[in-house]
């Protein structure tokens, strides 16, 4: 069992029992049956790969940087603070500490780079990418290239990719399984009540997530402590194949992919910190990099501009 489900199972376990106490039995029998369930995302990825454990992670000075990347994965502001400005943690998205095929495992990403990437139009070599994710996903600062954050994780995918041929971009379970287009276009109303039903309960009503004893076991989706209007789960069909494939949590593919459509819509329909792009507007800021039908920057929604929250805030260690 992993790290982080072992730090979230007490807390889920008590939630779902807390709700399940308060639902009549007759409201559970006419609950409409789901498609097939799967206790994670690998299982119907058609991988075949399996990293290694981590308790084979070496003992000598190599091991420790490998160490470090890890646990950077499982508490990024514990071993990152220097440029992590949220409370996500970096296994919210990577799940199983980056292990998990169809959860853009490290593995599948380190195999695959250096690569042109159309988000900053020029190759990326590995730690140009992680950059990236400390810049949007962590709304943080971006280490500098050769620090020893960059290292860690860089010797942490290389160990977790052991084995594979590098260049295979096509390697199943690499980053979240396909989706297919939506039948209807994705809605706000529908969206919200997919997450009522199968959402709030872990990452609350509003959005914010759940904390206990200090700890985020639930992260924020929007809001203040989210990811940032420039990260890839802005993107509603990104959004929308990493919650088909991962959520709810131990119960992926439990959703159908119009739901995983909806409720990436719902959840990317509020505000979230400034683009760090800033154009010096939303309309300018939109016109450059979100001008696409998967984002939800510089639309209306409910009446609300999103993204009209001015410059971004300066990030403070």
């Amino acid at each position: 069992m992993s790290k982080h489900i072992q730090q979230i199972k007490p807390v889920l376990t008590s939630i779902l029992l807390a709700s399940v106490a308060v639902v009549p039995m007759a409201s559970l029998a006419a609950v409409e049956v789901t498609p097939k369930s799967a206790p994670n995302a690998a299982v119907l990825t058609g991988s075949t790969f399996t990293p290694p454990d981590p308790s084979t992670i070496p003992n000598d000075e190599f091991g420790k940087m490998v160490q470090l990347g890890r646990n950077i994965m499982f508490e990024s502001k514990k071993y990152a603070p220097q440029y992590v400005g949220n409370s996500l943690n970096c296994v919210n998205c990577h799940t199983d500490g980056g292990a998990m095929a169809g959860s853009a495992p490290l593995w599948g990403a380190w195999v695959s780079y250096p690569a042109y990437r159309s988000k900053n139009k020029k190759v990326n070599t590995y730690e140009d990418r992680l950059q990236g994710c400390f810049r949007y996903s962590m709304n943080g600062k971006m280490p500098p290239l050769g620090s020893d954050v960059l290292v860690a994780l860089s010797a942490y995918s290389y160990w977790l990719a052991k084995g594979l041929p590098t260049g295979d971009t096509k390697i199943a379970g690499r980053g979240y399984p396909d989706l297919p287009e939506p039948k209807q276009a994705p809605d706000f109303v529908r969206g919200q009540a997919v997450y009522e039903a199968n959402c709030a309960i872990c990452h609350a009503a509003n959005g914010e997530g759940r904390v206990v004893n200090g700890t985020v076991v639930f992260p924020p989706l929007w809001g203040a402590q989210s990811f940032n209007w420039g990260a890839g789960m802005g993107s509603i069909k990104n959004a929308a194949k990493f919650i088909f494939a991962n959520m709810p949590y131990g119960q992926s593919y439990s959703l159908t992919p119009q739901q995983a459509w909806d409720v990436a819509y719902f959840m990317d329909g509020h505000e979230r910190p400034q683009d760090p792009r800033w154009e010096g507007s939303v309309a300018a800021t939109r016109a450059k990099y979100h001008d696409n039908k998967n984002s939800l920057y510089g639309t209306k929604v409910n009446g609300v501009l999103l993204g009209d929250t001015g410059a971004p805030k300066p990030f403070n260690e």
